[in-house]
C-alpha cells in the first residue's frame, strides 16, 4: 500500500496549480515565488530519476543518448530544473514529454523547446495551439493518437494515451527495461483525483485508466505518481477502491436527495483523501458535475 501525501505538500500542490493561471500576468512575482524552491532527486532505477518539489514529481532519464524529461512545470522554474538535471549528470533535455496540456506541465516548453523535441498526445497540441502569445519553441512538433515508442539510453519507452481520464490528452510513460512507470495526474498518491471535466476528463475514464494499469502493467513495477511518494500496483488498487467507493456513496446520496453536507458526513471515513488539492466537498462537486454532464442527474 502506498504512503499518503501530507496535507502540507498537498496544499503546496494546490497553490502551484493555481499559479498556472497568473504566471504570465505577474512574471516578476512568479520568478520570486520559485527563488526558494528546493528540488530533491531520487534515482529510481539506473539512470532514471524522480525529481521532486512541492508542485509534483518530474521524471528524467539520463544516459549516453542524452536527457529525457517528463513534464517541465512552470516557466520561472526552468533554470532551477536545468541546474538540478546538471547536478545529477544530465544536460539540456533532448526530449521533453508533455503528459497533459495544463500549465504546470507545459509552461517550461518555451525554454526547453529551444533545444529539445516535445512529443505529446494530439489533444495536447490541439489545446496548446489555441493559446495566445505562445512562442514557437513551446509548440509540439511530434504528436500521436494512441501510443508512440522511444528508444533512448538502452531502454524502450512507451508513451500510451489514457483517454478521458484527468483530461482527454493524458499519457503514461512506461520504461519497459527499467520497469518504471510515470503516471502523471492519473495518480495522486493518497488523495482524491482532480478530473478536468472541461478538458474531456471523466470519472469513469479515470477509473478505467487505473484498472488498465492494474491489469496490464507488471506486478512489481515502480510507479512515479504526479504527487506524493513512490508508488506501486497496490497503491493504484487502493486509489481505485477509494474512488469507486466514494463515487458510489456520492451518487447514491444525490439520487436519494441528500444534501452535499450530509454526503460529506457519509464520506468521513475517507477524510484523509480529501486533505489535499481536492477536498471532500470538491470531490463531491466533481462527481455531481460529472453525473450531470452524463445526464444521470
Amino acid at each position: 500500500m502506498g504512503v499518503e501525501c501530507s496535507p502540507f505538500l498537498a496544499r503546496l500542490y494546490f497553490s502551484a496549480c493555481l499559479a498556472a493561471c497568473v504566471l504570465q500576468a505577474t512574471p516578476i512575482h512568479a520568478a520570486d515565488r520559485f527563488a526558494e524552491v528546493e528540488v530533491t532527486s531520487e534515482e529510481i532505477a539506473e539512470g532514471i530519476y524522480m525529481l521532486t518539489r512541492a508542485g509534483g514529481n518530474i521524471g528524467a532519464s539520463i544516459g549516453a543518448d542524452g536527457t529525457l524529461l517528463i513534464y517541465n512545470q512552470f516557466a520561472p522554474f526552468a533554470d532551477k530544473l536545468a541546474a538540478t538535471i546538471t547536478s545529477i549528470g544530465g544536460d539540456r533535455p533532448r526530449l521533453v514529454l508533455n503528459t497533459r496540456y495544463h500549465g504546470d506541465h507545459t509552461s517550461g516548453n518555451a525554454e526547453f523547446g529551444q533545444s529539445g523535441v516535445i512529443p505529446a498526445h494530439e489533444n495536447v497540441r490541439a489545446r496548446l495551439i489555441t493559446q495566445s502569445n505562445l512562442p514557437a519553441t513551446a509548440m509540439l512538433v511530434v504528436t500521436y493518437a494512441d501510443r508512440v515508442t522511444i528508444h533512448l539510453n538502452g531502454d524502450e519507452l512507451s508513451l500510451i494515451h489514457l483517454p478521458d481520464g484527468h483530461t482527454d490528452g493524458d499519457s503514461l510513460v512506461w520504461f519497459k527495461k527499467a520497469n518504471v512507470l510515470h503516471r502523471g495526474d492519473q495518480l495522486l498518491n493518497g488523495a482524491f483525483p482532480y478530473i478536468d471535466l472541461g478538458a474531456g476528463g471523466t470519472v469513469d475514464g479515470y477509473t478505467e485508466n487505473l484498472r488498465r494499469v492494474i491489469d496490464e502493467m507488471p506486478a512489481d513495477i515502480k510507479i512515479i505518481p504526479r504527487h506524493g511518494p513512490m508508488a506501486d500496483i497496490a497503491t493504484v488498487a487502493v486509489s481505485l477502491a477509494v474512488i469507486d467507493q466514494t463515487h458510489d456513496i456520492i451518487v447514491s446520496g444525490l439520487n436519494a436527495g441528500k444534501s452535499e453536507a450530509k454526503i460529506a458526513q457519509d464520506l468521513s471515513p475517507y477524510a484523509k483523501s480529501g486533505q489535499g488539492f481536492i477536498s471532500v466537498d470538491r470531490w463531491i462537486s466533481i462527481v455531481k458535475a460529472d453525473q450531470a454532464q452524463r445526464g444521470s442527474l
